[in-house]
């Protein structure tokens, strides 16, 4: 039996303040917008005392500005209003169908885009891979300033970049790509993936991939990219059967995670068919 734990929320109004707050309550504190992941701390056995600062109002972290360079995306944005803007615009595909099906209803009108991306500890984020497959950009705003960092950077090195820092928004840049998400619930998984391929495609007039970047996440605890099948496929002109029997030849360079909703062999299992569904979904669009 824990004794309760003690929390206290601290409500910021600007970045400046919730960076302010961090530095003062030290270690234990730490930034929450929607609250999806935080409210669940009891049930994972998460009973520590923490002071939670509260970002989600701060009007700095807000908004969606689509422009024809790039899509910049506040971190306090949620799942469901990343879903509605995005759904006309070219080559997005993949992140708006990631923001559109992911977990539920419910979870999709509070879970922000910025706690999706930060919360090291939930692998079946569905936004990670697609953010991915779409070379984001994030920022951060800290005691020094702001920072840009890749995407892909940030996977590698969290635990270095978070500490002190806020998220502040993600830039993606607009190219002439077509791109696709496709994810596999299991009913013992809730709402959330076992497995998840996110690809984008640059084609060439002959419809050869001139250039391809795939990324998996919830097979392994962090998202990152399919290199071996990015370049497999790179230069072909695949069929579906192609990109199952390249990605079967690729696949053993993830190593599954376990869980209590799917084994980690039978993650790393679906991906060809993952890549398949993906790469259909790709290959009937134009844009």
């Amino acid at each position: 039996m824990h004794p309760p734990a003690k929390r206290s929320l601290h409500i910021a109004r600007s970045v400046t303040e919730a960076l302010e707050a961090r530095a003062r309550l030290g270690d234990n504190a730490e930034f929450f917008a929607g609250g999806t992941w935080i409210m669940r701390a009891d049930r994972r056995e998460e009973f520590e005392d923490r002071h939670y600062i509260s970002i989600g109002g701060i009007e700095a972290l807000a908004g969606i500005l689509i422009s024809k360079d790039d899509v910049v995306i506040g971190a306090s944005t949620s799942h469901a209003e990343l879903a509605a803007a995005l759904t006309e615009v070219a080559g997005f595909r993949a992140l708006q169908v990631a923001a559109e099906k992911s977990a539920n209803p419910a979870i999709r009108n509070l879970a922000t885009v910025g706690g999706n991306i930060c919360t090291g500890g939930f692998a079946a984020a569905d936004l990670v891979p697609a953010l991915l497959c779409l070379s984001a950009s994030l920022e951060f705003s800290g005691a020094d300033g702001l920072e840009r960092v890749p995407l892909e950077t940030f996977l590698k090195t969290r635990s270095a970049v978070l500490p002190g820092r806020i998220l502040t928004r993600m830039i993606v840049p607009r190219r002439p790509r077509r791109s696709a998400h496709a994810r596999l619930p299991l009913k013992k998984a809730g709402d959330y993936p076992v497995a998840i391929v996110s690809a984008s495609f640059a084609l060439g007039e002959n419809g050869a991939v001139e250039d391809a970047v795939i990324a998996v996440g919830s097979v392994e605890h962090s998202a990152r990219r399919w290199t071996a099948l990015e370049t497999a496929i790179r230069g072909l002109r695949p069929t579906s059967a192609d990109v199952v029997a390249l990605a079967k030849e690729t696949a053993g360079e993830f190593q599954g995670r376990d869980g209590v909703e799917a084994p980690g062999w039978y993650r790393v299992k679906v991906l060809p068919e993952l890549a398949r569904r993906a790469f259909e979904d790709l290959a009937e669009r134009k844009v």
